[in-house]
């Protein structure tokens, strides 16, 4: 089998999709891939590809990246002799020959358009094109598989999701006593509901605090900004931006509770790592995180402010509720392994690559 797995999506500072590459790539060594990738691993054979393809490149690494893959990834594929191509993300080369399977994570701006941003287009026209071209399509959630059936019209039987995993080298209990905060971690763009976490924040007693961490956007986060200023909540509201990730276990650990108010996801990663600090999760009960939560969660209207501080007071004032809700997520988080995530895609690249 003459695999290449096209990694020019790596980005320094890890987050979902990196976490997931780099999640799977040790357990999918026993199919000989060849990586392309601008920044080598000891343990593979890699191939170089050109630098600045990544996301730490904004639109214009983007669009160099569509641009190699459509022009110069079909002469690499045949050069290297290779049989199938493997994307952690949506992009491949269209009506050049390759055999490809694909990664979709989710559909967050089809379902959350945007004015003027260029994922606009490239998830209304490229995307679908990348979908139909590709011998099979795996996904990380059921929900995500329905929507890439309702929107992109891709039968059933050609999309197979597979669930993600956490780090458990990583992230695990530390045994931490909990600390009078509430976290929310993840990017900050509109989708992620923070404005309504914020105001439900508002009503809760002013001797506890929330931190927001992860990258903001320069669209969105000026207007939560100014929403904390105005509900005078700057010495109980802290946004950290990015967390790297070595610390994030101390941040989960010692939180009261995870607050994730997301309207959609496409798995909800951050969700799976809190638990497995043994942090009690408070999340959008939606299609995502209910695959990811099961009963180990409070699940909360994602529009109703009032119900998410109900359940924020109920985990400060109640100690019964926060430890069941740390033994049911220590218990839920064990379910998911980076190791499981792997053998279940190495077994869909492996039917379709050729003997």
């Amino acid at each position: 089998m003459g695999l290449i797995i096209n990694l020019a999506v790596l980005i320094e500072q890890p987050t979902g999709i990196t976490n997931y590459i780099q999640g799977i790539l040790p357990h999918l060594q026993g199919l000989s891939p060849t990586l392309l990738t601008a920044r080598p691993r000891p343990d593979f054979p890699c191939h170089p590809i050109p630098q600045h393809l990544s996301p730490d490149e904004g639109t214009r690494g983007h669009l160099r990246r569509l641009l190699w893959t459509q022009l110069s990834l079909p002469a690499l594929y045949r050069r290297l002799g290779a049989d199938l191509l493997f994307s952690p993300v949506p992009e491949g080369p269209l009506f050049q020959g390759c055999r490809q399977v694909v990664m979709c994570h989710d559909l967050i701006p089809v379902r959350f358009p945007a004015r003027f941003s260029p994922l606009g287009p490239y998830f209304r026209y490229y995307v679908p094109q990348v979908l139909r071209h590709s011998l099979h399509v795996i996904c990380n959630s059921q929900a995500t598989a329905e929507d890439i059936q309702r929107f992109y019209r891709i039968p059933e039987g050609k999309i197979t999701p597979i669930p993600l995993a956490h780090d458990q080298d990583q992230f695990y209990n530390l045994g931490l006593p909990p600390q009078p905060y509430f976290v929310y971690l993840g990017r900050m763009v509109p989708y992620k509901n923070l404005h309504r976490l914020i105001s439900a924040f508002a009503s809760l007693p002013p001797d506890y605090s929330l931190r927001l961490a992860g990258p903001g956007d320069r669209r969105y986060l000026p207007l939560l900004q100014r929403q904390i200023r105005e509900l005078d909540l700057q010495q109980r509201v802290e946004v950290l931006n990015y967390v790297p990730r070595a610390h994030l276990p101390q941040l989960l650990g010692q939180a009261l509770a995870l607050v994730f108010p997301s309207l959609w996801e496409g798995f909800g990663l951050p969700v799976l790592e809190a638990m497995a600090c043994g942090t009690p999760v408070i999340a959008s009960d939606i299609g995502a995180l209910r695959e990811v939560c099961g009963e180990a969660a409070l699940l909360i209207d994602p529009l109703d402010p009032a119900a998410w501080a109900a359940a924020m007071g109920a985990i400060i004032h109640d100690s019964d509720l926060r430890s069941s809700l740390q033994a049911a997520g220590l218990a839920r988080a064990k379910q998911f392994t980076w190791r499981a995530t792997a053998q279940a895609t190495a077994a869909v690249l492996a039917a379709y690559g050729r003997p």
